[in-house]
């Protein structure tokens, strides 16, 4: 199967935000660095992408231009073992940014970020409608995602 490799188009961030990114999850790297020579669009010299890893997953960012910007209708997840983890992501992640509602921000290049614990889908998909309905109702209320929380109303009589 080929690879895939999710791009990232930035203005003229995209090696600022890979070196953030790089210094919020583990086990990642910049790999590779090409930039603009004479034949343009922009300036000879400018960084065109940089290739780069986040706990394994290869991503490039992009400088293509002021053209195109992040929407909602795309966003990175963050599957988070447990509460210690969500709050450091979510910290990071939200720094300058701006925090959205049931557990997903905006960074602050404009990129959307899911900040979930594992087994989020186990619980809203509880045979029990009611304990799957009180989840829900108490996950749409929050911003960062309070695992305690949405347990304790799940288990609510």
């Amino acid at each position: 199967m080929p690879k895939i490799t999710p791009t990232l188009w930035f203005d003229t961030q995209g090696l600022e935000a890979a070196e953030f990114y790089c210094s919020v999850f583990p086990n990642s790297q910049i790999r590779a660095v090409t930039h603009y020579n004479e034949a343009g669009p922009r300036p000879a010299g400018t960084v065109l992408t940089v290739e780069f890893t986040l706990d394994g997953q290869d991503y490039t960012a992009l400088n293509g231009g002021p053209e195109f910007t992040f929407s909602e209708a795309i966003s990175l997840s963050v599957t988070c073992a447990d509460q210690k983890e969500i709050d450091y992501y979510w910290a990071r992640l939200s720094e300058g940014g701006e925090e959205g509602p049931c557990g997903w921000l905006k960074d602050k290049y404009g990129l959307s970020w899911q900040v979930a614990p594992e087994g989020m889908a186990e619980i809203l998909n509880d045979p029990d409608q009611s304990r799957a309905t009180r989840a829900m109702k108490a996950l749409m209320g929050m911003k960062k995602l309070d695992i305690a929380a949405i347990k304790a109303a799940a288990d609510q009589d």
